[in-house]
């Protein structure tokens, strides 16, 4: 099968462009990630210090504690789901690079045809 492969070399140009974008996407979704488990972490050990009267009770550190286990639940949530939609994007554009390299007739450089001068 004849594939005009200019056509497709810019196809693999930019399924690999946006490969690596998904990539640093998904390390940015791995950072959000930590720090979520991170935040819960803290306002988790503060219920702890204080429910073993490590320290004492403060309005302003209750409200803080109970922000950021919520608020890291909720951000660990939706970073999930982020996570994975971008991963299957990205496992989908590497399967479509896949597809296009499969499909030039590849040749070795003593194969090529001889350049007339």
């Amino acid at each position: 099968m004849l594939v005009d492969e200019g056509d497709v070399a810019t196809q693999i140009t930019e399924l690999e462009d946006r490969i690596e974008t998904l990539t640093i996407s998904i390390e940015r979704c791995r950072k959000i990630s930590y720090a979520a488990k991170i935040a819960i972490a803290g306002g988790a050990a503060w219920f702890l210090l204080f429910l073993f009267w490590i320290v004492t009770f403060n309005p302003t550190a209750f409200v803080a504690a109970v922000s950021a286990v919520l608020g890291g639940c909720v951000l660990l949530g939706s970073n999930a789901t982020t996570w994975d939609q971008t991963e299957d994007a990205r496992r989908a554009a590497e399967a479509a690079r896949a597809r296009l390299i499969g499909q030039i007739e590849l040749r070795l450089v003593g194969d090529a045809p001889p350049t007339l001068h």
